[in-house]
């Protein structure tokens, strides 16, 4: 018997990307091998003051990838996980630095499988991207140093 396989794999990798950095498009270029549609969700939270509004990180990103393959959307007011499921997503991808980003991915994964049963996968940060993290990437451009090397 032939296995049979999901026609059209999609996941949902969720996020401030403020900015979108080299980790976080390392993420994306690793999960098209694994899904059909890679869907980046800006998030938007109205609690928090963002460097970047999210139409222009949005933008940023869609001039990336092929819209064939890789999806932008924001979003704000709703779960990630019901926003997953809106969109028809299969999975939620999660990118991990670290061992406490392993345990924090870990427990908001466990509860994302009980309230709306979608598995999250977790990939590993190349190593050359473990200390790359938005907020550090912005700190450095509030000191005006040279960013270029840490975004896409």
């Amino acid at each position: 018997m032939t296995p049979t396989c999901n026609p059209q794999r999609r996941a949902l990798f969720a996020g401030s990307f403020d900015p979108f950095t080299i980790g976080h498009a390392s993420i994306v270029e690793r999960a098209l091998s694994l899904f059909d549609t890679v869907v980046v969700a800006v998030g938007v939270n109205a609690a928090k003051t963002s460097a970047t509004p999210a139409e222009e990180r949005v933008a940023a990103i869609r001039r990336l990838y092929p819209p064939q393959r890789v999806e932008v959307v924001a979003y704000q007011g709703e779960l990630t996980v019901d926003l997953a499921q809106r969109l028809g997503c299969s999975h939620l991808l999660r990118g991990v630095r670290s061992v406490a980003d392993f345990e924090y991915e870990r427990n908001i994964a466990e509860v994302n499988r009980r309230i709306a049963g979608i598995d999250t996968v977790l990939l590993l940060s190349l190593p050359e991207h473990a200390a790359i993290s938005s907020s550090v990437v912005r700190e450095l451009k509030s000191y005006n140093h040279d960013i270029s090397a840490f975004i896409p």
